[in-house]
């Protein structure tokens, strides 16, 4: 029995050093979204919010999070100095004024993103024009000057997804921002055309029974709707600003399939769907190639009845993999349910390990940053000590451009007692903006150990700087910078001995 005994300990000692000892991926996106919606900045003066998002970013930033996605237009408004459109609600409280001392939020977060090393998406609603607490619209809301381009429903105000001139007016928001803005992508999330509500129709039969464009069915016309306005949005973003990415964060259910299993018209759910409720067509798109990026909400969790996490994850990986594929995580619900195979512990450990176990899921996405922070359940410092315990690079979006930058110039060490090994280099010529080194990636390697540009273990930074202190690197050791551009093109290795 004794003999078992420490057979079963050791067994479960290597068990654990082996769970411990997998290895993060060295390429992944690691997000999460910062919301207006929730309020969270009514009530405050423009400083009040900049700590409190400054705050939020330090600790997201420690968490290992690459990625924010960051709400700058829910209604038709602005979270930055539009063109077009009226400042928020959202930030100021009253739809049409102004910040007080002129702050941009955007451009703050652009920056603030940047010196972080984090990229900054900027998240718009294309179609929402008024929601139900909005009392008042200001006298240049694409609303009060273009009414007939709007429909209600329920309490809604809606672009029209049938008029072009919406479609063109959405392309101009985007354009301006892109121009403006060094963001390094643009979102959308999942308000296509409106979730539906008992008892009422889409007002939108006349349009169909006028210009019905060839379809025999409403449903069908109003999906090519929302077909038309992605295809417009990819193609001004890649006309615009190149390197700048188009993502879009669906709702988690495609399809519910009409077999009961997994198929390629939809999943095993019961659920809303994208395709016949909110006419949403997101296969389509990635087929198509007019998303850059994908991140289904899948909010629920295990052993949900009418969407399973496990049922939904596969689903995705297995029939929306034609773009790189993120996964929209609901921190606070994860945390309020035990693993199926382990009572002692939440759901997020499972979660994870499903989808780096899917070979077309490529990082996650946080919903919402400010859960993250306030860390439920140890989420956020699981995210810490595990998942996230090595910096990651973006995924590659070869599609985009495959083209890496030169590798770093003139890379020269100094020595200072007090402070370590200084490490610095040039940044390698360039004749496009395609082209240019943004980022720098320090490898460090021990002596005698083979130089392994795979491994995320060995990443001590990624930085924008062009020098970095080294505290730890050993005489002998190996120390190894790259270059990255827009896109995470990685350059050849410039290797170092300390």
């Amino acid at each position: 029995m004794k003999r078992l005994l420490i057979a079963l300990l050791i067994l479960f000692a290597h068990s654990f050093a082996f769970v411990n000892a997998q290895e993060n991926p060295k390429r992944e996106f690691r997000g999460a979204w910062i919301q207006c919606v929730n309020g969270q900045y009514l009530g405050k003066s423009m400083e009040q919010i900049r700590t409190m998002l400054s705050s939020q970013l330090d600790v997201l930033q420690n968490a290992g999070i690459n990625a924010i996605i960051f709400q700058v237009r829910p209604e038709g408004d602005a979270l930055y100095k539009s063109s077009y459109e009226p400042w928020s609600r959202y930030l100021t409280g009253t739809q049409g004024v102004a910040p007080a001392d002129g702050w941009d939020p955007l451009a703050w977060m652009v920056e603030q993103c940047h010196q972080r090393n984090m990229e900054c998406h900027a998240w718009i609603n294309p179609y929402r024009a008024k929601t139900k607490g909005t009392t008042a619209l200001a006298s240049n809301h694409a609303a009060v000057k273009h009414p007939e381009r709007m429909f209600q429903y329920s309490d809604l105000y809606i672009f029209n997804p049938a008029i072009e001139a919406n479609r063109v007016y959405t392309c101009m928001i985007v354009e301006d921002i892109l121009q403006h803005y060094d963001v390094d992508g643009i979102h959308i999330d999942d308000y296509f055309y409106p979730y539906p509500v008992a008892g009422q129709e889409l007002p939108d039969r006349a349009f169909y029974e006028r210009e019905p464009r060839g379809f025999s069915t409403i449903e069908d016309w109003r999906r090519d709707n929302v077909n038309l306005l992605i295809r417009d949005l990819h193609n001004i973003v890649r006309a615009t600003k190149p390197w700048a990415k188009f993502g879009v964060s669906p709702f988690g259910i495609y399809r519910n399939s009409p077999n009961g299993q997994n198929c390629k018209e939809g999943s095993a759910t019961n659920g809303t769907q994208n395709y016949t409720d909110l006419y949403a067509d997101i296969v389509y798109w990635t087929k198509q190639g007019w998303v850059d990026y994908n991140i289904p909400q899948v909010y629920w969790n295990f052993g949900t009845k009418a969407a399973d996490y496990e049922v939904l994850l596969h689903w995705w990986n297995d029939y929306c993999g034609q773009r790189p594929l993120f996964i929209g995580q609901d921190v606070e619900r994860t945390v309020k349910e035990s693993d199926p195979n382990n009572a002692n512990r939440h759901q997020m450990f499972a979660k994870y390990d499903l989808q780096r176990n899917l070979s077309n899921i490529k990082g996650s996405c946080q919903w919402y940053a400010a859960a993250v922070v306030n860390n439920p359940g140890n989420y956020r410092t699981v995210l810490e000590k595990q998942y996230h315990s090595t910096p990651a690079l973006q995924p590659l979006m070869t599609f985009i451009d495959a083209k890496a930058p030169g590798k770093p110039r003139s890379v020269s060490k100094s020595k200072y007692a007090a402070s370590g090994t200084i490490l610095s280099w040039e940044e390698p010529k360039a004749k496009k903006e395609m082209d240019k080194a943004i980022q720098y990636v320090v490898y460090q390697f021990d002596k005698g150990e083979k130089v392994n540009l795979n491994s995320s273990s060995h990443i001590v930074a990624i930085t924008r700087s062009t020098s970095i202190t080294l505290n730890t690197a050993k005489k002998g050791s190996t120390v190894v910078v790259t270059a990255l551009d827009r896109l995470h093109n990685e350059s050849k290795a410039v290797k170092v001995k300390m």
